[in-house]
């Protein structure tokens, strides 16, 4: 397996851009199985979990390819299977975005139980409750969900808490579902929003995305579309802590300032300088002193579980005691073992982890458990004394296009040591 090895202690410099929402990238390209015509996408990140999902539509016998790094081409008419098999889902959670529209376009899918991270249960019975109120058949076998209907229908639809994967699966599948299909308790995310522009442009009816109720007016087809995804609002934060963490200056290009705006106002907390200048730019200074902060995650538009991490491994080197708050997902805080082996001073109580600043981390060897903990560590590296390897990396190409090359952009010492996976 590929690993990074960081000497830490150099301020970044320099310019960095940001790359399209993985997030986003993944359902709306999902979305493609319900066209009737070709589907053009732009900004979608070269990763792994991006390579993933295209190998599961191309298994479909969707044809896909790539006009240049960026830009995804997809014709979705010669689809000859509805199953999504174990060996190609078993990496990524997210495959089971498939399950929707291949139940509303073909009346039929056959979908592994999905795997991914290891933070906590994300289980799909919301997914599966809301298909099963629309008329669908929903059987587990073998490790499989096998779904059937005539023709889905529309229905109300109640989360008891907000899933954006729930949110994104049944809202695709009510777009061409006879009648209207309303989704109470809905995520509000920016993905979940650029999937329904996505789907709109298609020629779908969707109101209310970006709020708690959304409601979709089934139509009897949809067509193909040009698109563009929203920029990564998780990337943009962690290079922010980038700067901040190194006590460097970094123009970031390429963003979204309204979709990032809780993550602005904590980070300025710390006494971190960020100027939102226009055309998508953000200028980060973080030369200055860490102040201690607290944090609690909470659904969009709080402060995502996803920076947790990344603001954790920042407050680690504040001058006072910070506290961080998980609410999201139960198993979530398994970096701070391995921050502590960096020199952190991190104390667990249930869900919040209390954090006493120190001067600086220390180079260690550490392993990386998840995608968002990787980043972690690779901030705290960035910050250490000393070298830090960071094994098992893959966890953060799933996530992080080409990160390696973008922090030597702009000036990170950090080498990627290939190994086999």
């Amino acid at each position: 397996m590929d690993s990074f090895v960081i000497e830490g202690g150099t301020p970044v410099q320099g310019e960095v851009a940001i790359s399209g929402s993985k997030n986003a990238a993944l359902p709306i390209l999902c979305s493609s199985i319900l066209a009737d015509d070709t589907c053009t996408y732009q900004k979608i990140p070269d990763l792994r979990d991006i390579r993933t999902i295209i190998e599961v539509l191309s298994n479909l016998g969707m044809q896909v390819s790539g006009v240049d790094e960026s830009c995804v081409l997809i014709e979705p008419t010669q689809i000859t299977s509805q199953e999504a098999p174990y060996e190609l889902v078993k990496s990524m959670r997210a495959s089971i975005l498939v399950l929707g529209p291949l139940l509303a376009k073909y009346g039929k899918a056959k979908v592994s139980l999905p795997g991914g991270c290891a933070i906590g249960v994300r289980p799909i019975d919301m997914h599966l409750k809301g298909l099963a109120k629309m008329g669908a058949e929903i059987n587990l076998s073998h490790g499989y969900v096998v779904a059937s209907a005539k023709q889905l229908k529309g229905a109300r639809i109640v989360f008891d808490k907000p899933t954006v994967g729930g949110t994104e699966n049944i809202m695709m599948a009510a777009t061409l579902a006879k009648g209207t299909t309303v989704i109470e308790g809905a995520a509000k995310e920016p993905e979940v929003v650029d999937l329904a522009d996505a789907l709109t442009r298609m020629g779908a009816h969707i109101s209310g995305a970006g709020s708690s109720t959304v409601s979709v007016e089934g139509v009897k087809s949809l067509t193909g579309l040009e698109y563009e995804v929203i920029p990564d609002r998780i990337e943009t934060g962690t290079f922010i802590a980038a700067a901040a963490i190194t006590h460097g200056q970094l123009m970031i290009t390429g963003v979204r300032h309204d979709l990032i705006v809780s993550v602005v106002e904590k980070l300025r907390e710390t006494g971190v300088i960020i100027k939102e200048i226009g055309q998508g730019k953000l200028f980060v200074d973080g030369r200055c002193e860490i102040r201690p902060i607290d944090v609690v995650t909470a659904p969009y538009p709080g402060f995502p579980t996803d920076m947790q991490a990344q603001i954790m491994a920042l407050s680690c080197i504040g001058v006072g005691v910070s506290s961080i708050t998980e609410t999201i997902f139960e198993n979530r805080f398994m970096h701070v073992p391995e921050l502590m082996r960096m020199g952190a001073n991190l104390e667990e109580k249930g869900t919040t982890v209390i954090v006493r600043g120190i001067k600086q981390f220390q180079g260690a060897s550490v392993m990386a458990t998840d995608l968002r903990a990787s980043a972690s560590m690779v901030l705290a590296a960035l910050n250490a004394k000393g070298l830090t390897e960071i094994r098992r990396i893959y966890h953060l190409d799933r996530g992080y296009e080409e990160l390696d090359m973008k922090l030597k952009s702009i000036g990170a010492r950090v080498e990627r040591i290939r190994g086999d996976l």
